[in-house]
């Protein structure tokens, strides 16, 4: 049994404008943690830039990756919570995709790793995306047509546009009873939102939840900046908000720190966070 859990999301929050770790904060947390900090992450990122972006930061315990949709393990190197997507909903998915002539990215953990598909794009945002990872990250991404790909071990979508061309699509779909659709502004861009689908027994706070009974945590204390923090912190037993968070998540925030481009979550930890684990 541990005394209290740290969930802080990434982009906005830990990490700042540039998608980075500082310098400051990766020497503050692996002494905090080297202190016994119980500290984890909940992020909307997949494995593979998350372990891009933590190189040199000494994570332990199991990391909440794309929203809830995973919950990934250090120790043993794999995925130990995974939320698929039934078949036909998947086919449902994509028929909403092909009706409004949109394509995402589609997601799949096949024989225990993580694939990212995607079609010739027709959006030059989502092509950014892409060409971003692949150079920043090194991350894979496989070309296929959607119209030939198999269904099953779906876990997720994704689709990065202006919000007048996701907006249909998040109508279409919002009312699934097997799916979480979720729009929320991209913090890189003036313009562009995210749009998200997953299974609706994935989401921050259902994996949080998880992992608190998995590690005995008897108090959870959670960090975020946007809209898909919200279900992290109904989660918590006490929030935070960075000084830069939207509006709407200052407002249900036990306390606002101080932005993620000064550090606010390990600054903050470094002054307040109990030590003691029980």
């Amino acid at each position: 049994m541990i005394d209290k859990l740290y969930i802080s999301d990434l982009d906005g929050t830990l990490l700042n404008s540039d998608a980075s770790v500082s310098e400051f904060t990766k020497q503050k947390l692996n002494e905090l943690i080297a202190n016994g900090l119980n500290f984890t992450v909940a992020t909307a990122r997949s494995i593979a830039t998350v372990k891009h972006i933590f190189d040199g930061v000494n994570l332990h315990l199991p990391i909440i990756l794309m929203n809830g949709v995973l919950i990934y393990d250090f120790k043993s190197g794999s995925f130990i919570r995974k939320c698929v997507i039934p078949a036909p909903i998947v086919a449902t998915i994509l028929s909403v995709l092909k009706n409004e002539n949109k394509t995402a990215l589609m997601y799949k953990i096949i024989d225990g790793q993580q694939r990212t598909y995607f079609e010739a794009s027709r959006n030059e945002h989502l092509a950014a995306f892409i060409k971003e990872r692949q150079t920043r990250y090194q991350k894979p991404f496989w070309e296929v047509s959607f119209d030939d790909i198999a269904l099953d071990d779906t876990i997720y979508f994704a689709l990065l546009d202006t919000r007048e061309n996701i907006l249909p699509i998040y109508e279409a779909l919002k009312n699934t009873p097997e799916l979480r659709v979720e729009m929320y502004p991209d913090i890189y861009s003036d313009t562009l939102w995210y749009l998200e689908i997953f299974s609706v027994e994935a989401s921050k706070k259902t994996s949080s939840l998880y992992l608190q009974k998995l590690l005995e945590a008897r108090e959870m204390i959670g960090f975020g900046d946007n809209l898909n923090d919200l279900p992290l912190f109904e989660a918590c037993d006490f929030c935070c908000a960075v000084g830069n968070a939207r509006d709407e998540v200052k407002v249900v925030a036990d306390i606002v720190i101080d932005t993620n481009n000064n550090d606010g979550v390990v600054r903050w930890l470094d002054e307040y966070a109990s030590l003691e684990n029980h």
